[in-house]
């Protein structure tokens, strides 16, 4: 199966070139990389992903400015006709300023940037997402980010736990997110947001200090699922 997949390029995307490698390394496909001012996306795409970065500086709010592009209107269509969305970090907050996923992130509680690597709970393994991982797994994953603290309601963070849409979940304190939540997925579980960057953790000799393989299951969750659909 020729796995077509695309990424998404914002005005101050500083992670897609690294979204690019890992899905060529892990899928043996070159990605496709698509500009935030095309109004269409490539036909017949398989999975879309927004890397992290600082869309448009992160003025007005993180990710609000990158939810207004123009091809987000393709990528909100495309996720509602199914085509797998993930978005990271900067990609998580554009994704929910653009509606596709609940909450919102906020700046990590102590005002510090973060940029280390995590141990994450792995919260669900019956998305495509998650389907390489084995449930309650810990996995070691980077983060990079000043506004990573998600926050929700109360209702909204029951119905996530009652649906089982947190995907990750941080083992320690990082960021002050809500109930420690680093990942969710959308109602259908084909949209997936997480601060993480699993692009960072396909191989440990690309990252001999900060990497590991754990990410790279997430990809290849994802390419069986497509395969087995």
């Amino acid at each position: 199966m020729a796995f077509k997949a695309g990424v998404i390029t914002f005005p101050g995307s500083n992670c897609d070139r690294d979204m690019a490698v890992a899905l060529e390394e892990v899928t043996g496909e070159p990605a496709l990389r698509i500009w935030h001012g095309d109004a269409d996306l490539p036909d017949r795409l398989d999975f879309i992903a927004l890397p992290g970065g600082f869309s448009y500086g992160d003025y007005l709010r993180s990710g609000a400015m990158a939810a207004k592009s123009p091809i987000m209107r393709a990528v909100v269509a495309a996720a509602e006709r199914g085509v797998p969305v993930l978005g990271v970090c900067n990609g998580f907050q554009v994704l929910t300023e653009s509606g596709l996923l609940p909450g919102a992130l906020m700046r990590n509680a102590g005002q510090t940037f973060v940029c280390r690597t995590v141990p994450l709970k792995v919260e669900n393994t019956s998305s495509l997402f998650t389907g390489a991982y084995a449930e309650g797994e810990t996995i070691r994953v980077p983060v990079a980010h000043h506004d990573g603290n998600y926050f929700a309601d109360e209702a909204t963070l029951d119905a996530l736990e009652a649906e089982g849409r947190v995907a990750f979940r941080y083992e320690e304190a990082v960021n002050g997110s809500r109930r420690n939540i680093a990942g969710i997925l959308s109602e259908n579980g084909r949209v997936l947001g997480m601060m993480p960057h699993p692009e960072r953790a396909i191989s440990p000799a690309a990252h001999p200090t900060m990497g590991g393989e754990d990410g790279k299951r997430l990809f290849e969750s994802v390419i069986a699922a497509l395969v087995d659909a």
